[in-house]
């Protein structure tokens, strides 16, 4: 039987190596696996539809559910997970020193409805008291000025945003003052060659993050994997093949990331840190499928609704391939 040829668009991580390299193969398919940065996935999946297969952004596929006749279906797969009080950044001239401080600040985000802003602002708000609404907001480019949000926006009006001008940046912005805080992705260059002027709002973040793992058990997802649906529809059993496959290649980097002899990495300490995470989150520290990432997924959904991202708050189960449930996989 002949294969059904495949394009996916994700970015080369160490746990999608095996899909990309080859030696892990979706039964069925004749995967063409494209390596690019996630931005340019991002846009080039949401605005034209580019890909078969591709990673996206968890927010942004959320907001792509809201429109009549939605363009993806996803998979639970999540190539991208991040703890995000790392990325909470402040300007050493906004007097902010407390997660509180944050109330009525200016605070700038390259996009609103990033997913890693959404985790922000729903962590700040449960954890800390900071209303979403409670700040105004600042849009555009982080390192290079122009960007606009790759999705058109509807939200209610006791959310602020203001696109900052043209020819600025936020990093530069966040230096200079002009903004008091950073919600971002991506670590702003200032941070590094400018430590007097701009600063993390918790400087030793990893106990925070452990904390508050342990208290909530949510490992914040930043990406999904999702289908053009039209694609899905002709082949439904394609969402089931490419699970599994995903699934495989993750299993093989667990079992690499525990041999001595030779570090897949180039951490020195990648054996200590390899064995201290199992001992927090367990053997299986980055799951996927559906049913043990539930409650974090109920968790964003609830942030994206009540920041006006969504309308209605959407239900987990509304976001996956049926045949990617566990009832599915026996």
């Amino acid at each position: 039987m002949s294969l059904l040829p495949l394009s996916l668009a994700c970015w080369n991580y160490d746990r999608t190596e095996a899909l990309a390299n080859g030696s892990v193969r979706p039964e069925g398919i004749d995967l063409n696996f494209q390596a690019l940065e996630v931005e340019e996935t991002f846009f080039r999946m949401l605005r034209h539809h580019e890909f078969d297969a591709a990673e996206l952004s968890m927010s942004s596929y959320c907001v792509t559910l809201a429109r009549d006749n939605p363009p993806f279906v996803a998979i639970p797969v999540f190539p991208s997970r991040l703890f995000r009080h790392s990325c909470i950044f402040v300007s050493a001239q906004s007097g902010i020193e407390r997660p509180e401080d944050l109330v009525g600040k200016r605070i700038g985000v390259p996009e609103y409805q990033m997913t890693a802003p959404v985790w922000i602002r729903g962590i700040l708000q449960d954890e800390y008291g900071v209303d979403p609404a409670s700040v105004t907001y600042f849009t555009g480019g982080e390192e290079q000025p122009g960007r606009e949000e790759k999705l058109k926006l509807d939200l209610p009006e006791k959310f602020r945003l203001e696109p900052i001008s043209p020819d600025k940046t936020l990093s530069r912005m966040l230096a200079d003052g002009e903004i008091d805080a950073l919600h971002t992705a991506r670590t702003p260059s200032t941070f590094y060659s400018e430590p007097d002027a701009v600063r993390r709002l918790f400087p030793d973040f990893v106990p925070v993050e452990k904390d508050y793992y342990t208290r909530t058990g949510i490992f914040p997802i930043m990406h999904v994997v999702a289908l053009r649906r039209e694609v899905y529809e002709a082949n439904r059993w394609i969402a089931r093949s490419l699970f599994k496959a995903f699934c495989e290649a993750q299993r093989r980097l667990y079992d690499e990331l525990l041999i001595t002899a030779s570090l897949k990495t180039m951490l020195p300490w990648q054996i200590a840190a390899v064995e201290e995470t199992v001992a927090l989150l367990g053997e299986d520290w980055w799951p996927y499928g559906f049913s043990r990432n539930r409650a974090a997924i109920d968790t964003f959904l609830r942030y994206h609704h009540e920041q006006g991202l969504s309308s209605r708050r959407l239900q987990p189960e509304e976001l996956f391939a049926e045949e990617t449930f566990e009832s599915f996989l026996i």
